[in-house]
C-alpha cells in the first residue's frame, strides 16, 4: 500500500531522485530555460514537499509552492523510473489538488518543458484538467517551456 509523506529532503533516497530529476531537466532544456528548484529551494517556508512510498521503496515526488493566498505551482514532479505508469503522478497531483483546496487556493499552475520527453507529463495534467496558459509569476515567455494552469 502506498503512503504520501511530507517532507523528507534529508533521506538519500529523495536526494538522489531529486538529483535524477534535475539531470533530466537539464537534458532536455536548455539551462537558461530550466526552472526546478534545488534542494534548498524545496525547503523554502512557501513550499511544500511530498513523497509517494511502497514500503520501503520510494515511487516519487511533488511539490506545492505558495505563490499567493489564491495561486498555487506545482513543482518537482517526478516519478522514479522503475516506478513509472503505476499511477504515482496521478496520486500526487490529486493530492496536491485536495491541499491547494483546503489552502482556499483559486488556482494551481505550473511549468514544465515543452518538448517530446514531456509529452507524459502533458497527459496527467491533462487528465486533471489543466489547460494551457501564459507565464504566470515571475516565468517569461520561452519556446522550452509549457505553462497549464486550471481553477481548483
Amino acid at each position: 500500500m502506498t503512503e504520501i509523506r511530507e517532507g523528507g529532503l534529508d533521506e538519500p533516497q529523495v536526494v538522489a531522485l531529486l538529483e535524477q530529476h534535475f539531470a533530466g531537466m537539464l537534458a532536455n532544456s536548455p539551462k537558461d530555460s530550466t526552472h526546478f528548484l534545488d534542494l534548498s529551494g524545496l525547503a523554502a517556508p512557501d513550499v511544500t514537499f511530498w513523497t509517494v512510498w511502497d514500503g520501503e521503496d520510494l515511487l516519487g515526488c511533488g511539490a506545492l509552492r505558495e505563490l499567493d493566498a489564491a495561486h498555487g505551482e506545482i513543482k518537482s514532479m517526478r516519478t522514479a523510473s522503475e516506478h513509472l505508469r503505476r499511477g504515482t503522478g496521478a496520486r500526487l497531483v490529486g493530492h496536491i489538488l485536495t491541499t491547494a483546496r483546503a489552502r482556499g487556493y483559486k488556482r494551481v499552475s505550473l511549468e514544465t518543458g515543452s518538448g517530446a520527453a514531456f509529452e507524459p507529463a502533458h497527459a496527467l495534467y491533462r487528465q486533471f484538467g489543466f489547460t494551457d496558459c501564459g507565464p504566470f509569476g515571475d516565468y517569461r515567455e520561452d519556446p522550452f517551456s509549457r505553462f497549464l494552469s486550471r481553477i481548483v
